[in-house]
């Protein structure tokens, strides 16, 4: 495996970036630092990205240096740890139609049928990178690159909970009503945030989505 050359950028005075490229390596070894990193460092804020590692702290009583060593040591300690494998959690979704209305402009942009394009979809197993966004929502790497789509160019006021999208290479679940400006492709009924859940995120990192076809119109 090759190695991955990180870098570190200052975000204003009071945060840190870590970056490494995004690719799923990548992204295993930034879960483990996060974990470790999260018990050395407690009173900073540690923030998982896709491709990225964001450490917010107090320069009054975090110096900069230290959150700096922190951050390299986790990432070099990180080559080869094992972490428990996430739950795999299979999501319905009916694609097209009234529940999917830019299945067909995704499609056409692919060069294929709205079926072709759905059945794409839900043919790989998806990995949570991470999440952000909203409460519950995860970016799942994974996305067959021909269905890889531009975003909206003029964004929904208001997208429903529930709504299965595509955004550039991305595809993600829209947990609550929100702004947006992702292609919608389908909608589920899986719940993936509710607060009044011992958990309430439905999605961790780490975690497995398969997307299963109820229905294409």
């Amino acid at each position: 495996m090759n190695e991955i050359s990180p870098s570190i950028q200052p975000l204003g005075e009071t945060a840190l970036v870590l970056s490494v490229g995004l690719d799923l390596a990548a992204q295993r070894r930034l879960w483990a630092a996060w974990h470790a990193l999260e018990q050395r460092l407690p009173q900073v804020e540690w923030i998982l990205g896709m491709g990225n590692l964001t450490a917010h702290f107090d320069p009054l009583t975090t110096a900069a240096r230290v959150v700096i060593r922190a951050l390299e040591g986790a990432w070099t300690n990180s080559v080869g740890v094992e972490l428990a494998s996430g739950q795999v959690v299979t999501v319905p979704v009916r694609y097209g139609g009234e529940h999917g209305p830019d299945l067909a402009l995704v499609a056409e942009h692919a060069g294929m049928t709205p079926r072709e394009a759905a059945e794409l979809h839900a043919a790989p197993d998806y990995t949570v990178y991470c999440l952000g966004f909203l409460p519950g929502f995860a970016y799942l790497g994974g996305l067959d690159p021909r269905l890889a789509a531009p975003r909206r160019a003029d964004p929904r006021l208001a997208v429903p909970t529930g709504a299965v999208a595509i955004g550039g290479a991305q595809t993600g679940i829209y947990p609550m009503p929100s702004p947006g400006g992702w292609q919608l492709i389908g909608h589920t009924t899986a719940v993936l945030f509710d607060p009044y859940r011992e958990t309430p995120g439905l999605l961790a990192p780490g975690d497995t989505v398969r997307f299963c076809i109820e229905d294409i119109a």
